[in-house]
């Protein structure tokens, strides 16, 4: 006979608290009531434990009782225990990438109503982690808890050819206000010689991406080109970079297409901060370790696509894809 995975029953903590007086060990209890050492070991330590109005040991009757509490407790603190079918709706959207705040935005949304907060989605994430359901594997960043990440600064390199500051850059692009300026950043992998270009359009979020075998700034040059080439002119005013190398022939774009270019400060990435949310999210499909010689086009069209129809709460909950949709319509009609 195998073991029983459900609840433990009044009786079996009788007969554990009889088993474990009498001397048994914590496997013999085990296999006397067809149990895993493990579940009755977490039954006797996390009902044991010293209280102001409990002196410790194992009582089965008073384990009994505050497993019903802890029950009552975990229904009434969180709503996703008491709502299967919105919690199935949680868990399916976590695994397809969205976030606690876009799947409450989108809710919302659709509801005309909010129908849970993203606050209550993360504390519900927070406290499964402690019954071992790992849910916050399932979180864009995959943090085991919460707070800021910092990371590792840009490096620097020489001066370029018609270099312009970003705090040049006019208000209109600053404010998000005007569309069809883009920011433009590598996302690196372990491997060497191996980088996707990163092209995302600031005011609806919305991103392109190619696979690059170096970082020859001709080479980028070229492919930044051919991309906005098929872009309307009002959605290619302007491109922001980092200090990168592989960005020094950026001034093809202001001779080809009329873009202006602007630099990010050394070591701020947070400037040019809608392509780096973009390539931190995407980090979810494509770790460092990504081998992208076995990245297909279609597998990284379908990422991008994945990407660019998820809701966004700085877009109250549209797509980006839905968002620029939009902006192309206008630019083609003017």
């Amino acid at each position: 006979m195998g073991y029983i995975y459900g609840q433990l029953s009044q009786n079996e903590r009788l007969e554990i608290y009889h088993f474990n007086r009498q001397g048994l060990s914590i496997r013999a209890i085990g296999r006397r009531l067809y149990r895993a050492a493990s579940t009755i070991s977490r039954e006797i330590v996390r009902n044991s434990h010293v209280r102001k109005q409990w002196a410790g040991g194992y009582c089965p009757v008073r384990a009994h009782r505050l497993t019903r509490l802890r029950r009552v407790m975990d229904k009434s603190r969180f709503k996703l225990v008491r709502q299967p079918e919105l919690q199935t709706f949680v868990r399916n959207h976590l695994a397809m990438g969205w976030s606690p705040e876009q799947i409450s935005g989108r809710l919302a949304r659709d509801h005309g109503v909010r129908i849970i907060s993203h606050e209550s989605i993360y504390r519900y994430i927070y406290y499964r982690r402690a019954q071992k359901d790992y849910l916050f594997r399932l979180l864009p960043r995959k943090k085991s808890r919460r707070g800021k990440m910092r990371g590792a600064g840009q490096r620097v390199c020489g001066q370029f050819l018609q270099y312009t500051a970003v705090c040049e850059r006019p208000e209109p692009a600053n404010t998000r206000k005007q569309a069809g300026h883009w920011e433009i950043d590598m996302m690196q992998f372990s491997k060497p010689r191996q980088s996707l270009l990163m092209s995302c359009e600031r005011q609806s979020r919305y991103i392109m991406a190619s696979k690059q075998t170096g970082l020859k700034s001709a080479d980028i040059a070229q492919t930044l080109v051919k991309r906005f080439a098929h872009i309307p002119l009002d959605l290619r005013r302007s491109a922001t970079f980092d200090n990168g190398t592989e960005f020094w022939q950026h001034y093809r774009l202001i001779e080809e297409h009329n873009m202006q270019t602007y630099f990010c400060k050394p070591r701020c990435p947070w400037e040019k901060g809608s392509v780096e949310n973009a390539i931190g999210r995407l980090r979810r499909y494509l770790p460092r370790k990504t081998d992208t010689t076995k990245l297909t086009k279609q597998s990284l069209k379908e990422i991008i696509n994945a990407y660019n129809n998820t809701p966004r709460q700085c877009l109250d909950y549209q797509t980006p894809n839905e968002v620029y949709t939009k902006l192309k319509t206008v630019a083609l009609q003017s």
